[in-house]
């Protein structure tokens, strides 16, 4: 579903849609082929967009947010999801080979330094990404601030978001034998990689909905029904990079290792009510940063489509056009 259209946000709307003028199939190596898109002006200053989940895929509303007359956008979607083959693989499926692969396009593109811009899921990619190769990052431009850290796995899957919707919560951990609610993360593992496909999209739609139904602030607590495919990477890919915390060396690597991005120019805009990706991490992240800036949004939640959220993004990608 579209939230995006003809939403007003600061006296604008998001940019028209746009078609892309190149998309490709890249051959990655270890049996995946990834789809990459390229829109707006070839020869405008390229952004690389990061999806969330892992697993949720590019949409073409995320081309919305960028001048099409200023921006060269490139998006892609990660391994095992959207139009990325194998769909739902978790084999050599890992943080860094998602890192390798955006070194990847930017190199078969030709590009020597880009925006990275990433929600979510997508921003803890762009952070790695940028600790890794710190000198392809011009800008970061990261919403809904997500660490990978064990504190915001235990918020969200050990009853912290479910203390704010506990009709909810309940849904989602009985859905498990109360033997096994200690570890919803390694329990919904089990089945979700059960070999057998009723269960898998069974129980991948109780996982996606469960994070679907808390991403707005205005949030009626809707579950919905998810697509059977989507559903199943979505909930596949994101239970395998939870289980191994997201392949990280240690708990809190991206803090630690901050430093190595001190001067990258960052902004970061942040709803503060998200309940899937609570504020404090943003405010850590930012902490210190003498180049990042921090964006707290009022009344707004976790979504992309939050009015706050989109009107602060336009705003901040508007600003650095050049």
């Amino acid at each position: 579903m579209d939230r995006f259209a003809g939403q007003k946000r600061a006296g604008a709307f998001l940019y028209p849609q746009v078609e892309p003028f190149d998309q490709r199939l890249i051959d990655v190596g270890d049996g995946h082929s990834i789809y990459v898109e390229q829109c707006g002006h070839p020869e405008g200053r390229p952004v690389i967009v990061l999806h969330g989940g892992p697993g949720g895929g590019c949409s073409p509303a995320m081309r919305r947010y960028f001048d099409p007359s200023a921006y060269r956008v490139i998006l892609f979607d990660q391994r095992g999801c959207g139009r990325s083959r194998p769909h739902a693989s978790v084999q050599a499926n890992t943080t860094w080979h998602l890192v390798a692969d955006i070194e990847a396009i930017r190199a078969r593109l030709g590009i020597d330094r880009w925006i990275v811009f990433g929600g979510s899921w997508g921003a803890t990619l762009a952070l790695l990404y940028a600790q890794r190769h710190p000198e392809r990052a011009a800008h970061l431009v990261l919403r809904g601030v997500f660490l990978m850290t064990e504190a915001e796995l235990r918020w969200f899957y050990g009853g912290g978001a479910g203390a704010f919707w506990p009709e909810l919560w309940r849904g989602f951990c009985q859905a498990i034998p109360e033997a096994e609610q200690d570890d919803l993360i390694a329990a919904y593992h089990r089945r979700l990689f059960s070999g057998d496909q009723t269960t898998e999209i069974r129980f991948a739609r109780l996982w996606a909905g469960w994070e679907n139904a808390l991403a707005s602030v205005e949030s009626d607590g809707a579950v919905g029904d998810p697509p059977a495919d989507y559903a199943r990477a979505f909930a596949r890919l994101e239970c395998h990079y939870f289980l191994n915390r997201g392949f990280l060396d240690s708990d809190g690597q991206i803090l630690r290792d901050r430093a190595r991005i001190r001067d990258i120019p960052a902004t970061i805009v942040q709803g503060r009510y998200d309940m899937i990706c609570p504020p404090a991490a943003a405010w850590k992240l930012a902490e210190g940063w003498a180049r990042a800036e921090l964006r707290m949004i009022p009344i707004a939640g976790h979504a992309l489509s939050e009015p706050g959220i989109s009107a602060e993004l336009i705003r901040v990608m508007d600003g650095l056009r050049g």
